[in-house]
């Protein structure tokens, strides 16, 4: 940026927390276009997922339930190494950069994924989407605190992070954030976000939207049937005074709508679609520096409470630990 390029940074944003405010510094400073490769919050199903919750389609959230699992070597970061690799067609010492340095490895140059030195495991390469796609449907700045515990289950390869990692987070609007990655899971690759409301569900699942209606009763019931017959009769004739109504039978009806993308629809398009329009228009770009270093920051809490074994405090307005 300071050299007077616009970027596409893939996310997450950052390794170290202390490049955050470096690079969005540098992109106000230079005033430069940012765009964090984060593609999810360019998806026309996560806009129709924010409208709905907008609108109330769900009454107050509550909890937001997050997931991503896979059940094969690739979607466990095995991927494949070229013949030809070598020192001399690799940049190691580049690649390396202020990590251990060690003798060429071509596992750890094309594999990165799987160690700390270069990555940040499951949390930085798929804990930080549903981040940011909670963060933009919740328009929220990101969590408070958060826990998490996993561990390294099956694929004990040499790599030294975790494949099975859960979280916890707490919101200042009133809502939890779970979430769960599992590379040892037994069915096919899979991700989706359920927003749970007071008056419904949320559901975002490979290529649709389904919100699910289920209107508050507006009575609070009774739970009177052991009561003697006398009690029952006296409690229920003060209930019908106040809720005159006849209870219905069973819970309201639910009213189901789903929305689905077009065939063959591709968020990463409209991701990059989006970047490219900020270039040419210097207009701001869907998920700048302090969107992508708020969903990168609140991924990386669940690293440092799985090392340290303990709750870790995140200040989302300063964006820095607490």
């Amino acid at each position: 940026m300071k050299a007077g390029k616009d970027v596409y940074c893939e996310k997450p944003m950052i390794h170290l927390y202390a490049d955050g405010p470096a690079m969005i510094e540098a992109s106000r400073s230079t005033g430069r276009i940012l765009q964090i490769g984060s593609q999810r919050v360019s998806s026309v199903l996560y806009a129709k997922a924010k409208e709905l919750l907008d609108s109330g389609a769900i009454g107050q959230l509550n909890m937001v339930t997050a997931h991503w699992d896979r059940n094969s070597a690739v979607g466990a970061w095995d991927y494949t190494i070229p013949l030809d690799a070598s020192p001399e067609t690799c940049e190691w010492t580049r690649f390396l950069g202020t990590a251990p340095q060690i003798p060429f490895n071509a596992e750890h140059f094309f594999q990165w994924r799987k160690w700390k030195a270069y990555g940040s495991g499951v949390a930085g390469d798929l804990f930080v989407h549903l981040f940011s796609g909670t963060h933009f449907i919740t328009g929220s700045n990101g969590p408070t605190r958060g826990m998490a515990t996993g561990g390294l289950r099956f694929w004990k390869d040499g790599r030294n992070v975790p494949d099975v990692m859960l979280g916890l987070f707490d919101y200042p609007q009133g809502f939890n954030l779970n979430l769960r990655v599992n590379f040892v899971d037994g069915g096919k690759e899979n991700e989706g976000l359920l927003f749970t409301g007071s008056e419904g569900t949320i559901e975002i699942a490979e290529n649709s939207v389904t919100v699910n209606h289920v209107p508050r009763e507006k009575e609070p019931g009774l739970t009177i049937e052991t009561f003697t017959d006398a009690m029952q009769r006296h409690i229920l004739k003060k209930y019908r005074e106040k809720y005159p109504q006849p209870h219905p039978e069973g819970a309201p009806p639910a009213a189901v709508e789903t929305y689905v993308a077009e065939p063959g629809y591709n968020d990463s398009y409209d991701h990059l679609k989006n970047f490219f329009a900020a270039v040419r228009s210097r207009q701001p770009v869907v998920e700048d520096a302090v969107f992508g270093f708020r969903a990168a920051g609140a991924a990386l809490l669940s690293n440092l409470s799985y090392d340290r074994g303990e709750v870790v405090h995140w200040d989302p307005e300063a964006m820095k630990l607490a």
